[in-house]
């Protein structure tokens, strides 16, 4: 009795602790906070502009996604063998000259998205070539959270004011609504409506798409279909803004 009552009290191994130390490690520990410390300046800025922006707000759940999609596969991850590589160095400098370009040169963008090619350089030095492309997905989502820089936005942003104003003046007269459009501006018998950049309708398009690649890559295996999904939400969010605005007219 004394020795059954003993081995009712023994916990159960803790393999999936131990499944998950074994792709961390130590040395993961030290780089990730090395990065972290060297990212500091870069992210918090970008963390404070997906709070006031409200086109990238999106960039909120997309890190949460990856650490999901991370914890999710740990055990996957834990069984793939490992391989360091110094074929991964090529892709650390490219990562490091590029988030130097983007801090002496002031541009955001590149030194937001050399987080991208850094990591995946320290998994390939580190882990091997099949680390990375059991975490490929995860670490391609990221681009998803960095917002796109102001000049190719505002070259977005018109054609889709232009487009939201044909789709909403083509609309109107069906309901017997009589309009007169003029660029961006769709004038009504009672008022003239103009559709601003910020019903432009890119915050419902960008959204829709890290969506739609999410929603893909969790209950898609078709390659496909996935990217069937990604492209569709295109057409879906543009069209849903124009009826939006056909609503308010």
């Amino acid at each position: 009795m004394g020795n059954v009552a003993q081995l009712a009290v023994v916990p159960p191994p803790r393999t999936e602790w131990l499944s998950l130390k074994k792709v961390i490690g130590w040395k993961t520990v030290v780089l990730l906070a090395l990065v972290g410390w060297l990212y500091v300046p870069i992210l918090v800025p970008l963390v404070k502009q997906w709070w006031s922006d409200p086109n990238f707000s999106h960039g909120f759940f997309v890190p949460l996604f990856v650490g999901f999609l991370l914890w999710q596969d740990r055990d996957r991850l834990a069984a793939v063998p490992q391989a360091p590589s110094s074929w991964g160095l090529p892709f650390i400098i490219v990562g490091l000259l590029t988030l130097l370009l983007g801090v002496f040169g002031a541009e955001l963008f590149f030194s937001r998205v050399s987080l991208v090619p850094l990591i995946g350089g320290l998994v390939i030095f580190f882990l091997g070539w099949k680390m990375l492309r059991a975490v490929l997905f995860p670490l391609l989502f990221l681009i998803l959270m960095i917002p796109i820089p102001t000049i190719i936005l505002n070259q977005i942003t018109l054609p889709l004011q232009i487009l939201a104003s044909k789709l909403a003046a083509w609309s109107l007269p069906l309901c017997g609504v009589p309009v007169l459009r003029e660029g961006n501006i769709i004038n009504l018998p009672a008022m003239p409506l103009e559709v601003a950049d910020a019903c432009s309708g890119i915050r419902s398009l960008l959204s829709l798409t890290t969506l739609a690649v999410m929603y893909g890559y969790l209950l898609e295996t078709r390659v496909w279909l996935r990217v069937a999904l990604a492209l569709a939400s295109v057409p879906i969010a543009v069209a849903a803004n124009g009826f939006r605005i056909f609503g308010t007219g």
